[in-house]
């Protein structure tokens, strides 16, 4: 899957990765329902870490369709809760 972050560009993820960003995206989840804005921030730096870590970077020239993206981690959490399905930021 191609994942873009904000600010920064895309990487493709294999989907074998996504049980741990959805566990991640999960934490996030609860992290903003609850108003924990120093958990928002950890979680929100570790789930980016992640897909930075797991995903293999494209070319700054690639114009792939992005079927992911995720908000940088400078985001505020208004901007994030934008973002939200009833999901997560990460369907499934």
């Amino acid at each position: 899957m191609i994942v873009r972050i904000m600010g920064e560009g895309q990487v493709e993820v294999a989907d074998s990765h996504f049980p741990e960003l959805n566990r991640l995206d999960d934490e996030l989840l609860s992290e903003m329902e609850g108003g924990d804005e120093d958990g928002f921030r950890r979680t929100l730096g570790a789930l980016l870490d992640a897909v930075r870590r797991l995903g293999t970077p494209l070319p700054d020239d690639a114009l792939e369709p992005s079927e992911l993206i995720l908000p940088a981690a400078d985001a505020a959490l208004d901007e994030v809760r934008e973002m939200l399905s009833d999901d997560g930021l990460i369907p499934g």
